[in-house]
């Protein structure tokens, strides 16, 4: 096993992908990091987790800009003028790759297979599901009718795609951006997992 390998997981809207990392992360006795990354960037900035929230919602509804994070993260770096959602972002991408200069842990979401692209010890997953089993999660867990769960999942998935294909020079869910892309519909979690963990082990 190596030394610094870390694991970054895609997922798309109640497909798992979250349990899964928390799982995996367990398993291999590593850290695991989620919601603490934005709560990094929010504190680090003076903003409330719901400033945060509410302006990543705003920009990723954006069609105004154009300008990759490549851009972003090459021009307007330590810039005190930029727009307090680029400095969400960049304080974001800086707390990942931080914790993965550190060695292995798993990294949920946050464009992190996009900020660690040139790093040789990452291992990019990518969870997904049928859209019917993914409104049925999210009528469960938020104990909503099916057409509420579903216009939850659209919404969702394309606050998330907007997010990632404005700050990457990438499409959100493109399969080449990843090492594994396995099916929750498919395999059950524990299954999944499982492996994830085989080839962590043998990468």
């Amino acid at each position: 096993m190596k030394k610094n390998t870390i694991v970054t997981i895609g997922r798309q809207f109640c497909s798992g992908g979250s349990e899964i990392g928390k799982k995996l992360a367990e398993k291999l006795e590593i850290p695991y990091y989620d919601k603490v990354i934005m709560e990094h960037a929010a504190e680090k900035h003076g903003f409330s987790e719901d400033y945060v929230k509410e302006l990543e919602e705003k920009h990723s509804n954006s069609f105004l800009y154009s300008l990759s994070a490549y851009s972003y993260e090459n021009s307007i770096a330590g810039n005190a003028t930029v727009s307090p959602s680029l400095q969400i972002m960049l304080a974001q991408f800086e707390f990942i790759r931080e914790v993965a200069a550190k060695g292995p842990c798993v990294i949920i979401g946050r464009c992190a297979d996009y900020v660690l692209r040139n790093n040789p010890d990452v291992l990019n997953v990518f969870i997904h599901a049928k859209f019917d089993d993914r409104v049925a999660e999210a009528a469960k867990r938020y104990n909503v009718p099916n057409e509420t769960a579903a216009k939850m999942v659209r919404r969702t998935e394309k606050l998330r795609a907007n997010y990632y294909n404005f700050y990457t020079d990438r499409k959100w869910g493109d399969m080449d951006n990843f090492h594994m892309t396995l099916s929750s519909s498919h395999f059950s979690i524990d299954e999944i997992v499982e492996l994830i963990y085989r080839a962590y082990v043998v990468s």
